[in-house]
């Protein structure tokens, strides 16, 4: 009954967390064309199973890393406000589709580095150590993802507003990170009243944060002549 639960915990955990990574891949691939996005789609799948199974294998290692959820959680920030200003950045004119397609690989690849890390946390905890649980809930995250990541992109397409939430998701997935990390536990765990503000602040600040400044991006490069010229 105890593996069973643990399993149960773990497909929960996978349903949570394999969400974040599905709104990463659908944003990173939204302006590919459409026969590219189903590659990055399923490459930005194997790409985090791949980076979720090593962090698993060294699980015991990362948590001796001290800030690692508060460094993973300031460059999903970054990633977060990158996705969101580069909206119509039009970096995708040099190279073509190639050069688009790897550049985003590479934001899939590094955002999903940075929030496998809850992740693998958590499936290893539910896990209690049982090595087929763990493999149980890698392989269950698979199509979780792949079927998210495909869902969100439709979305994106048909209602775009959906950019500007996945932006906030990811922000609010980052500051969940920094408000865990056990260097700073003395502002952040408690009951106290400065406590409980100090957590909702960085919530606030974290998704506030981020659409605003990848808002006023975004209207900074549509107003440059230059850069419009440019592209």
């Amino acid at each position: 009954m105890g593996w069973w639960s643990a399993l149960a915990t773990i497909i929960l955990i996978d349903l949570v967390l394999a969400g974040d990574n599905a709104i990463v891949i659908a944003l990173a691939a939204r302006r590919l064309p459409p026969q590219l996005q189903r590659r990055a789609i399923v490459w930005g799948t194997v790409g985090a199973i791949v980076v979720r199974s090593l962090m698993t294998v060294g699980v015991v290692w990362l948590l001796k890393i001290p800030g690692l959820m508060l460094a993973g959680g300031l460059g999903l920030l970054w990633i977060a406000y990158k996705l969101l200003s580069d909206s119509d950045s039009g970096d995708s004119h040099e190279g073509g589709g190639a050069t688009t397609f790897w550049g985003a690989m590479k934001t899939i690849v590094i955002a999903d580095a940075l929030m496998g890390v809850d992740n693998v946390l958590g499936v290893a905890g539910a896990a209690q150590g049982s090595f087929d649980l763990v493999v149980l809930g890698l392989l269950i995250s698979v199509p979780i993802v792949v079927f998210g990541s495909a869902v969100v992109l439709r979305m994106v397409e048909r209602w775009p507003i959906i950019i500007q939430l996945g932006a906030g998701v990811l922000a609010f997935t980052a500051a969940k990170m920094i408000v865990n990390e056990p260097w700073l536990d003395p502002v952040f765990d408690g009951s106290d009243a400065l406590q409980v503000a100090a957590r909702w602040g960085t919530y606030v600040t974290a998704v506030a944060g981020v659409l605003l400044l990848g808002w006023w991006t975004s209207r900074r490069r549509a107003g440059d002549p230059s850069r419009t010229e440019s592209v």
